[in-house]
């Protein structure tokens, strides 16, 4: 089935500059045990995180908010171009990867196209997400637009999260490197 992307559907787009190098963020993205360690709101935890890197393969991840409720959610790769990209369709799942609505937002739309771009300057590396609505009906158009507030909420705190997990990587590689 071909994809429909409406055009007049502005993109969600969100950076944040990382003090970090590229092919570390590159493994942040795309390797399972890194990936559950952020990934999410601020305070989400995911206890289960599977990633097949490849165009066609798929992530699948849950999320535990700070309330307890647990999450499924599914990305499937359509484009993967290690460094600087990453293309894929992001979904709410259940555990097994089924596509499933929102669990607090019945019009939010099936399936967001998602692009993740990485840009490294002086050892720093940008990141850039842009969501955008695909196959969405009028409601999930308008459920996607006026939830932007949220959107950049739930990514600062991704990225939060992100932040701090790099700094505990940072000081785990100074205090093992000190220890010898």
């Amino acid at each position: 089935m071909a994809e429909k992307i409406n055009r007049e559907v502005k993109p969600f787009i969100i950076s944040r500059t990382f003090d970090t190098n590229r092919e570390l963020m590159w493994r942040m993205w795309t390797l399972s045990d890194h990936l559950k360690q952020w990934f999410g709101p601020k305070g989400a935890r995911s206890k289960y995180c599977k990633t097949d890197l490849r165009v066609g393969g798929t992530t699948l991840y849950n999320l535990i908010t700070p309330e307890g409720q647990e999450i499924w959610g599914k990305q499937v790769f359509s484009e993967i171009e290690k460094p600087e990209r990453l293309v894929f369709m992001n979904s709410f799942s259940d555990k097994n990867g089924g596509v499933t609505r929102h669990p607090q937002s019945p019009s939010w739309p099936l399936e967001i196209l998602t692009t993740v771009s990485f840009t490294e300057y002086n050892g720093k590396t940008t990141v850039i997400v842009e969501w955008i609505p695909i196959n969405a009906n009028a409601e999930e158009i308008k459920t996607f637009d006026s939830s932007r507030d949220e959107m950049n909420k739930g990514w600062s705190g991704s990225f939060d999260q992100l932040e701090d997990y790099l700094m505990e990587l940072e000081d785990q590689a100074t205090y093992t490197s000190s220890f010898y």
